[in-house]
């Protein structure tokens, strides 16, 4: 791990100076020495750091939907290829080369977050030895390793050893309980990222490779985590668990406002905006309006949750418009007026009896 942490030191002084930037602050509300004026200076680094990849977050959604747009589109290449494994993956391949799609699209927060990452690692294992590192030197150095969090020091790590820990000013005790506390919540809160995405946001219906890959990766990152987290120091928990957190609420907002076609997520959104509609007579918001202008030129090609929107819209005696809004529907509008007596209904004969219908009319009597 410190070899590696060694390749990114290229940034560890930009990474180190906006700890303390963010320390001078905090430092001042709960004092130099304090676990929560580091802590925080972390938790801030990497709300920072997040901020600035919000550009990245969101070509990666639209990558996702790219890869959700083409997925008829390999279902049929599985179908038509499913003896031919070989044959398969060229074809979807090529596929994702003339769609400008990539199935890797959803690693790329990560890999874009890994330098900020092992850079932080860097500089903690540089306060842990008590070695000055970037802008963390003379009384700054000393007031890190002093900083505590739950009586953890955040230099400290699970597999340090209890002498090492004793001269951080702390128990081992303290430490192994703290840092797998934090271990449990960093892998809990990376599992329930990714299986809100899985439940809720993926078209099921379809069986592709980009399925299997968010499937795997449900699995594959909290038990990463948990193992490789047992040699992370408290600081570089405090930073992933917060990354984590953030993703998990980023997501959902995501997934409540732009939902993946097809989804259980687009479901329930459809079935709010519908309610929406109802109780406003028309669409406010101009994400709203989006969603509603893409499902009407889609036309046939609406998935199973557009089709019942639409159609529970009809019943409601309103029509999508391609501009997003929604108007009474002329059929709505013949049929009230037939039921408000604007069309005149035709009177029905007043219905007779058998023996009136048996009996020969009665003849008019005549004048003598």
């Amino acid at each position: 791990m410190d070899t590696l942490a060694g390749l990114f030191s290229f940034i560890t002084t930009p990474v180190s100076w906006i700890i303390v930037q963010f320390h001078k602050v905090y430092g001042a509300m709960f004092g130099a020495d304090s676990g929560w004026a580091w802590g925080l200076s972390i938790v801030s680094l990497v709300i920072l750091i997040r901020i600035c990849l919000i550009p990245l977050f969101v070509k990666q959604i639209k990558a996702t939907r790219g890869m959700q747009a083409i997925q008829p589109k390999m279902k049929a290449i599985q179908e038509r290829y499913k003896n031919d494994k070989q044959r398969q993956s060229e074809e979807m391949m090529k596929l994702y080369k003339e769609t400008g799609t990539n199935p890797l699209s959803s690693c790329l927060p990560i890999l874009a977050q890994s330098p900020f990452f092992f850079a932080l690692y860097h500089v903690l294992s540089g306060i842990a030895n008590g070695k000055p590192i970037g802008q963390i030197d003379g009384p700054l150095l000393e007031s890190a390793r002093n900083a505590h969090i739950f009586g953890a020091p955040l230099a400290a790590k699970f597999t340090d050893s209890a002498e090492k820990v004793a001269a951080l000013g702390a128990s081992i005790t303290d430490v192994r309980v703290v840092t797998a506390i934090m271990i449990v919540m960093m892998s809990l809160s990376q599992f329930y990222t990714q299986r809100q995405l899985m439940q809720k946001n993926v078209d099921l219906s379809v069986k592709t490779p980009f399925m299997q890959q968010q499937k795997m990766l449900m699995y594959v990152f909290p038990v990463i985590f948990a193992v490789m987290g047992i040699n992370f120091p408290v600081g570089v928990l405090i930073y992933w668990l917060t990354t984590n957190l953030w993703t998990m609420g980023q997501q959902m907002f995501v997934i409540s406002q732009n939902p993946t076609p097809g989804s259980k997520a687009q479901d329930q959104y459809l079935t709010r905006l519908l309610k929406h509609v109802a109780t406003h007579g028309t669409v406010k918001g101009r994400s709203k309006k989006k969603i509603v202008a893409a499902i009407v030129a889609k036309g046939p090609d609406r998935n199973d949750n557009e089709r019942k929107f639409i159609t529970a819209l009809t019943k409601q005696g309103m029509a999508a418009q391609a501009d997003g809004s929604v108007t009474k529907s002329v059929e709505a509008t013949v049929d009230a007026d037939a039921a408000g007596g604007g069309l005149q209904k035709r009177q029905q004969p007043k219905r007779q009896s058998k023996s009136q219908r048996q009996s020969p009319p009665s003849k008019p009597s005549s004048k003598k």
